[in-house]
């Protein structure tokens, strides 16, 4: 079993990835800037800081055999996260990414379709910088898994599917996935990896 950290491990999308590695008997550094909830929990280590903290952030992750991204892209740039890992020595960064930066059926970017919510830009914009950042990345081994245009609460079905670059869309026009089976996909991809240096999706 691995020892990973989880940044934003009390948010929607961590909270399910640090329940689905625990499940699987991983040891989690979570690190958010109130752990307080999963103080005592077995398994748990539990880190209060701001994730812009580099030097606290590096000493939360190092001896972690990889480090799963939930930040929002919107208040971190993509070096806050990339550098201290790499200070750490940890090779290995998934990163919770977004659906803006995914391919409909037209070729056009999800974030450039005229109904893309204005809401939601500032974040999508900041996700498809993150995914360039690491795109140019010569030394770490990282993953980018987008998850489809909703990414909601739901039950944990154990099914997904995965795509490259293209929005994963329903027979019933619906491109969707909840947390708690985007996170099996995730932990999926640490296990047995299968995307090493590139990005994917998953959706139903």
């Amino acid at each position: 079993m691995s020892k990973i950290a989880i940044i934003g491990a009390t948010g929607r999308a961590g909270s399910q990835l640090l329940e689905e590695a625990l499940r699987r008997g991983h040891s989690v550094v979570a690190i958010a800037r109130d752990p307080s909830s999963l103080q005592g929990r077995a398994g748990v280590t539990a880190k209060a800081l701001d994730a812009k903290d580099s030097a606290a952030l590096q000493a939360a992750v190092s001896g972690c055999d990889a480090v799963l991204s939930a930040a929002h892209f919107a208040t971190i740039e993509p070096q806050a996260i990339i550098a201290p890992v790499k200070a750490a020595g940890v090779k290995r960064l998934l990163v919770v990414g977004g659906a803006g930066s995914l391919l409909l059926p037209s070729g056009q970017r999800v974030i450039d379709s005229p109904d893309f919510p204005e809401a939601y830009k500032a974040e999508a914009s900041a996700g498809v910088g993150f995914l360039e950042a690491l795109r140019q990345e010569a030394e770490l081994d990282w993953t980018f898994l987008s998850p489809s245009a909703e990414f909601v609460d739901g039950g944990r079905t154990g099914h997904y599917t995965l795509g490259k670059d293209h929005l994963l869309i329903g027979a019933d026009g619906r491109s969707w996935i909840s947390f708690a089976d985007y996170a099996i996909a995730m932990l999926d991809e640490l296990e047995q990896p299968a995307h090493a240096r590139a990005r994917f999706t998953v959706g139903y």
